[in-house]
């Protein structure tokens, strides 16, 4: 059984397929029969579990098995106590009503390796750092929920699924490594 990090670089497809014109899994992991356990979109960056293991891609992906994913999220604006607030509580998206979740600013991550292309800057308009943590992940959640309470995404990295982390296992994007499935549960 196998169970790949992958650092997703912006803009590749969370697909093996090939797609006209687009970059995908496919051109940068080439181990056989691995699938993603879980999503992300093109625009964002970050950690993604491949495995070639269903029960174990089912856990990590479903959200009844409460594998925490934590974001790190840069946003147009600066964030006060009542906006943080209102991240952590329940929030109505119109189609669902998240789950509470754990958000708060930090400082731009020294770790983090700049985007490319890098995203772009407004001398009159600051941004700021978040890190959210979720027991869910639907569609464009991490977006749908800054965008919501006032704080357009800039950037969207996803840096731990469970107690596995980018900081733990430092890859650039594009890099992966096999790691033992025991590690998710640390």
């Amino acid at each position: 059984m196998s169970l790949i990090l992958f650092n997703k670089p912006f803009q590749v497809l969370c697909q093996f397929s090939p797609q006209a014109e687009r970059t995908t899994l496919a051109d940068y992991v080439k181990v056989p029969n691995v699938y993603p356990a879980g999503r992300l979109d093109a625009d964002s960056e970050g950690l993604l579990l491949l495995t070639d293991d269903g029960k174990l891609q089912h856990d990590i992906a479903h959200p009844d098995h409460k594998q925490p994913k934590t974001y790190l999220v840069q946003v147009d604006g600066v964030p006060d106590a009542a906006s943080l607030a209102r991240l952590q509580a329940p929030l109505n998206l119109g189609d669902f009503v998240t789950k509470p979740c754990h958000a708060v600013r930090i400082a731009a991550p020294d770790w983090l390796w700049p985007r490319d292309p890098p995203i772009r800057s407004r001398a009159e308009q600051p941004t700021s750092w978040l890190a959210i943590t979720l027991q869910e992940g639907k569609n464009r959640q991490v977006r749908r929920m800054t965008a919501a309470v006032g704080l357009p995404t800039l950037r969207l990295v996803r840096s731990a699924i469970g107690a596995i982390s980018l900081a733990s296992h430092p890859l650039l994007p594009g890099e992966w490594m096999a790691v033992s499935a025991a590690e998710l549960g640390k």
